[in-house]
């Protein structure tokens, strides 16, 4: 959506397409179906799923969409040519990496193609790289499992570390969805070479060594940051709870450790009681973002008996925030995150220091450059039972935030992403230089 907005300020006119599940979701999230521009028109089409069969299990949802969604989105594309003056057209396909399936669908349809990636660079050249992670023994050709367990391996020397295991399609919990997500990438990267362009949502300074690795065709335009429109929210799921912004005017500057987890980590019933006593355990003021499905097997998680009593006015819990408005915020201290890419990139622009929890995917390579790299975070480690204990989740506070340098080196890498995207900025003329192949 950020994409969309970005593109119609440059006079494009967006078919912006959904499944219906998701486009169901966004416009409830925003409680209104004029939220978007004249230029931007939300439609959707199935995707595939019999009724009552969970989008949210990935391996029946990638069957799904490589089966029956090319048939609709076929028929979608052929029906808006047919009813559009010679000028309003489609011309060009743009879609997201993971649903590469679709430009087989452009190509039949006459429609040129521009691949957009919303994740890290390191983690699309690992799925790029799939015949070399083949040839180097690292994985099994048929499936993508590990040859060698937990082995830890780079693609060149001066690209992060990645372990085997923390793989994309490796991290899907039974062997079965990662066989069928493993052979979706296969499929994608066959047909991504049809795009003329991989846009993603990265700046150069932050993957220097991939980006030097890369094809040249792979164009950084990020961060992307779709809170800096003012009344165009992009891409929400569920209703932003605004009321913990006027907490937050009441709390002192960088103080406010600031929790959040995504939209698909999920922690059983003890880890979410232990992180509660956690940050009571800080004494200091928390927001906390906890999603109504964020605990396994429950719908409603329960605080510790007594917490809300001892804690008071200290503690906020919400179900869903203004992140990127909540970043910005003089009072957050620091970001407790899954590491997902776009919480990253977030939490990067705004010079906000990471307690690191990843969840599953490419949130463990995002952990290495939080820490490793541009080390402006610290990694939370799970115990033997694998569990983040109270007592950690205090003393990583305190780490943290009697850590300077690491607060100094985290704005640091806001100014270096912030200039990025300013005119004059890589992300900003490569940006551009996108566009304009567009407008030819």
């Amino acid at each position: 959506m950020e994409l969309a907005h970005r593109m119609v300020s440059h006079g494009f006119t967006i078919t912006f397409i959904n499944t219906h599940v998701n486009h169901e979701r966004l416009l409830s999230a925003t409680q209104s179906t004029d939220h978007h521009s004249n230029q931007i028109r939300l439609v959707s089409i199935p995707d595939g799923l019999n009724p009552g069969e969970d989008p949210n299990d990935i391996g029946k949802l990638c069957k799904a969409l490589m089966t029956s969604m090319p048939i609709y989105l076929e028929q979608l594309i052929t029906q808006m040519k047919e009813k559009a003056g010679e000028e309003d057209k489609p011309t060009w396909m743009v879609a997201d990496e993971s649903m590469a399936w679709a430009f087989d669908v452009a190509k039949k349809t006459g429609l040129r193609v521009a691949a957009f990636w919303p994740v890290s660079a390191a983690t699309f050249t690992n799925m790029r790289n799939i015949p070399k992670l083949i040839q180097d023994g690292i994985i099994h050709e048929e499936d993508g499992s590990a040859k060698k367990p937990g082995l830890v391996f780079r693609l060149t020397p001066d690209i992060p570390a990645m372990n085997v295991d923390h793989l994309s399609w490796n991290c899907f919990f039974d062997s079965e969805s990662n066989k069928v997500i493993f052979n979706y990438i296969v499929n994608n990267n066959r047909v991504i070479k049809n795009a003329e362009f991989i846009i993603c949502n990265s700046f150069y300074e932050a993957e220097k060594a991939v980006f030097s690795y890369s094809t040249p065709n792979v164009l950084p335009i990020g961060p992307m940051l779709s809170g800096q429109r003012l009344g165009k929210p992009a891409g929400l799921f569920w209703a932003e709870d605004t009321t913990c912004k006027v907490w937050l005017d009441e709390q002192d500057d960088n103080s406010v450790i600031y929790v959040a987890f995504g939209s698909l980590a999920v922690f059983n019933e003890r880890q979410m009681q232990e992180l509660a006593l956690g940050l009571e355990l800080t004494g200091r003021p928390f927001l906390w973002v906890v999603r109504p499905d964020i605990t396994a097997g429950k719908t409603i998680m329960d605080l510790p008996k007594g917490l809300e009593d001892r804690i008071g006015d200290r503690g906020m819990v919400v179900q869903w925030s203004p992140q990127q408005e909540v970043l910005a915020h003089p009072a957050v201290s620091c970001f407790m995150s899954h590491c997902g890419w776009n919480s990253t990139m977030e939490g990067v622009s705004n010079g906000v220091p990471f307690l690191c929890w990843p969840y599953f995917a490419d949130q463990h390579l995002n952990q290495t450059y939080i820490c490793d790299v541009w080390k402006t975070g610290l990694k939370m480690v799970p115990d033997e039972n694998n569990m983040i204990t109270k007592e950690q989740i205090k003393d990583k506070v305190e780490e943290l935030l009697g850590d300077g340098e690491m607060k100094k080196r985290a704005l640091t890498m806001k100014e270096i992403a912030i200039k990025g995207v300013e005119r004059g900025g890589s992300s900003f003329e490569n940006f551009n230089t996108f566009v304009s192949a567009m407008q030819v």
